[in-house]
């Protein structure tokens, strides 16, 4: 019986589980899902979670329930692509035929003292259950810093103002204003709505160390009662661990097909791989269903087709009655974009569940 193995419940590998049991699986091919948690979290929305505007009942999806699809729960600690074994952190290795890394992204410190050890994250269900007891914790008036100011720093704020409007909060962005990589309308915008709701948003921040207590802008000291770390991301330790070719930000390289050159029976998706794309969980998807026809052309020794990653724009939300977008070039603002969000989540917590 050949093992098709499938590292991570997330868009990418929940996507890729879709497409293959929607078509043809070999009658001798056994399809395995592996995860650490019993569902799917919704990580697109973690920052409700953490502001305390979400219950954690809310963020979570169950597995597929596919006939012939066996799902194993655990923690991975290592893979071994030349003998094809995957290694657990309590239990047996697994063996496998075709193997599909999923396993997502972790919080990327830049190297920054004490920012690993006095910062919370958002970057798994565990964590930001931590950060919203933290977040939580914190007395009347204390001080919060949001370092990054991406999307996911500018959510986790203006959640946390709706959740918390006794704190203050402050967005730390190393950039000139919020947003960089966006249109300047949308970013004034977003700006615009902080000032309204007194979040602070500080600019060309260059954060040189974390301490308990503390954020250091070069040797300026902010002080902080919890400092949430929103300031870039990278694949997680199993992924970094293989020796295999990668690109500058620790990514692996994949070929056309979404394989590992080296080992064509090794696919890659979502934050894992080496993608000319912003990492999100819209790509992970897309990358998750072209895998998925590529193994099923493959299987019927046909030749893969190959299309675009085509995403359908980008969303951010601002409370509960605002949000911004933007879709292809054209950037929208206001209601319109919040309740288009909350239109995809809806959808998210249906379509596997």
């Amino acid at each position: 019986m050949q093992k098709f193995v499938i590292l991570g419940g997330g868009y990418g590998g929940l996507a890729l589980i879709d497409t293959l049991f929607k078509g043809d699986i070999p009658l001798d091919t056994t399809v395995i899902l592996v995860d650490r948690m019993p569902f799917q979290g919704l990580k697109t929305e973690y920052y409700a979670l953490a502001a305390g505007t979400a219950s954690d009942h809310e963020l979570r999806v169950p597995f597929p329930s596919y006939p012939g699809l066996q799902i194993k729960y655990g923690d991975v600690t290592s893979i071994d692509p030349d003998n094809r074994l995957i290694y657990f952190h309590e239990d047996d290795p697994l063996e496998y035929d075709q193997l599909a890394i999923a396993l997502g992204c972790t919080d990327c410190y830049h190297n920054i003292p004490g920012a690993d050890a006095y910062t919370a994250s958002i970057q798994s269900f565990s964590s930001t259950r931590r950060t919203y007891q933290l977040l939580n914790d914190v007395k009347p008036y204390g001080h919060v810093n949001i370092v990054g100011g991406g999307l996911s720093g500018i959510e986790v704020a203006a959640e946390l103002r709706e959740s918390r409007p006794d704190l203050n909060i402050n967005i730390l962005d190393r950039g000139p204003h919020l947003l960089s990589s966006f249109p300047n309308n949308m970013s004034q915008y977003v700006e615009d709505w902080f000032r309204e709701h007194d979040v602070n948003t500080l600019s060309n921040i260059s954060v040189s160390r974390v301490e308990q207590g503390a954020v250091y802008n070069r040797d300026e000291e902010i002080i902080s009662d919890v400092t949430v770390w929103t300031a870039g991301i990278e694949p997680v330790k199993v992924v970094k661990d293989l020796n295999v070719p990668k690109d500058n930000k620790g990514r692996i390289v994949i070929n056309e097909y979404h394989q590992i050159p080296e080992h064509p029976e090794v696919y890659v998706i979502g934050d894992c791989a080496s993608l000319p794309y912003a990492p999100s969980a819209q790509i992970a998807g897309l990358q998750g269903k072209q895998i998925g026809h590529i193994v099923q052309a493959l299987w019927k020794n046909e030749t893969p087709r190959l299309y675009p990653l085509k995403t359908r724009g980008t969303l951010g939300s601002l409370g509960k009655k605002a949000g911004f977008g933007l879709m292809g070039k054209r950037s929208v603002v206001g209601f319109v974009p919040r309740l288009l969000k909350s239109g995809v989540l809806w959808k998210s917590k249906r379509h596997f569940g």
